[in-house]
């Protein structure tokens, strides 16, 4: 009888246990965590799972009242909220069946940070004052969050990654890129700074955007084809999209900064369109035109003449085709010898005062380097106008990197001088200009600057 009854306790438990875990069913993307920041002042989504036909009720500390939704037939949900400024910590309480409370929660900005090596380069890889930057990294109020490299032929709901405030040990082997530029803005703004970091080292920009944007573009395709295959890591177009970019859409960005380039070396010819498409889909997908901001890939001694610069250049052009885009420009403080340069904390402060400047608008700066604008010929001389050109002038005895050709289209290094916001450009070989180029070589360091200190692009007028 003992054993009858034993046995009966025992079915019962177990079926009170299948009980609760059919019902309590509510679960959250891995974006939604502990120490998470929410962008602040706008309307956020939240989303996941649970049982059909079960009511999600959802509060934040800041609320008067929850939020609730019945959950559709496929077992998913969403509900939008209303964030306050910035602030907290908060908790979020999402109950149904069951309750899942997130704790510490920040409100503030929210940027997304992505690309290949250089903005996946942690500090613990290199940096310059390596040892000083980690023990310094003591921001509470930054919140980190890494994707975790991963890859797949469809997209995915879930990735994986976990919020974490920042700290020395945490600040160590995140982006030291993103970390650089988080910093710089929570300290001008006083607001807490949420960064994800999803980047993958070696990646092209194919991978990194919805394969059907490639398939359905003859040009693409054809540019896609050229990239074979490696050992670390994808290059088919959409494999990292569908795992490390798909699972984060639709939480509520600022904007995204994007380090890449370096892989796109081999069909750099159709980079502009590879970027203006990557733009315009993550844009589509996530339903709204947040502000786009890449660096221009450093100088590096590549394998073949010019590949490098073809994709500086194909990176320059993108702006003058996408809007609310912006481009930082290392060709200063890059290594020719090293793909990989250890100032990371200029490129980081350059995204951040693009930022501040242009879509926080908290201070009045002059955020890019001299861009071309546009070609004169004036019987054997060319002038070149720049946007962004207020105050140029030569770091050193006189401009270098500048040639000139006729309708020859064959370039001789080229005498520059800088006249007001113009640059005068001449060559006694060339007695009726016709183009001209500059930096361009794969490990050009130009000496072009304005009055920011911020360098030229290259740039070529043909």
């Amino acid at each position: 009888m003992k054993k009858i009854r034993k046995l009966s306790i025992l079915v019962i438990s177990v079926f009170i246990g299948f009980y609760h875990s059919a019902v309590a069913s509510i679960s959250l993307p891995e974006i939604f965590s502990d120490n998470m920041v929410l962008q602040q002042n706008a309307e956020v989504k939240f989303w996941g799972w649970a049982k059909p036909g079960e009511t999600v009720a959802i509060k934040g500390d800041w609320m008067d009242e929850s939020k609730s939704i019945k959950v559709e037939s496929q077992g998913t949900w969403e509900i939008e909220l209303k964030t306050p400024g910035a602030g907290g910590p908060y908790n979020i309480a999402i109950e149904g069946y069951n309750k899942i409370v997130l704790k510490n929660v920040l409100v503030g900005e929210v940027w997304l940070c992505s690309g290949q090596s250089n903005m996946e380069w942690t500090a613990m890889a290199g940096i310059n004052n390596r040892d000083e930057e980690i023990a310094a990294a003591d921001y509470p109020e930054i919140r980190l969050f890494t994707v975790q490299n991963s890859s797949s032929l469809y997209p995915q709901e879930h990735c994986t990654g976990v919020w974490k405030a920042c700290s020395p040990e945490t600040m160590k082997d995140f982006s030291a890129v993103a970390y650089f530029f988080g910093r710089q803005l929570q300290k001008e703004m006083g607001v807490p700074v949420g960064l994800i970091n999803s980047s993958w080292g070696g990646t092209p920009a194919e991978a990194w955007m919805p394969e059907k944007v490639i398939k359905n573009d003859d040009f693409l395709q054809t540019a896609a084809a050229l990239k074979k295959t490696v050992p670390w890591g994808p290059v088919e177009p959409g494999r990292i999209y569908n795992a490390m970019i798909f699972p984060l859409i639709p939480f509520r960005i600022a904007g995204v900064l994007w380090y890449q380039g370096e892989a796109n070396t081999i069909n750099g010819y159709a980079y502009t369109r590879l970027l203006s498409n990557l733009i315009a889909s993550w844009r589509n997908n996530w339903g709204y035109n947040f502000p786009f901001y890449f660096a221009q890939i450093a100088p590096y001694k590549y394998g073949k003449p010019l590949e490098g610069v073809i994709v500086r250049e194909a990176q320059r052009k993108t702006l003058e085709e996408v809007e609310n885009t912006g481009m930082v420009v290392l060709s200063d403080i890059g290594d020719t010898t090293n793909i990989h340069p250890k100032n990371k904390q200029d490129v980081g402060l350059r995204f951040a005062n693009m930022a501040l400047n242009r879509y926080y608008e908290t201070e009045k700066i002059e955020d890019s380097g001299p861009l071309f604008k546009s070609i004169e010929i004036d019987k054997n001389k060319a002038l070149i106008s720049f946007e962004h050109a207020t105050g140029l002038y030569a770091k050193g005895n006189s401009l270098n990197c500048f040639e000139i050709a006729g309708d020859d289209n064959v370039y001789y290094p080229a005498v520059a001088k800088i006249k007001g916001e113009q640059v005068i450009i001449q060559s006694k070989k060339v007695k009726e200009p016709v183009n001209v180029r500059f930096a361009w070589r794969n490990t050009a360091t130009p000496n072009l600057f304005n009055g920011a200190g911020l360098p030229a692009s290259c740039f070529c007028t043909e």
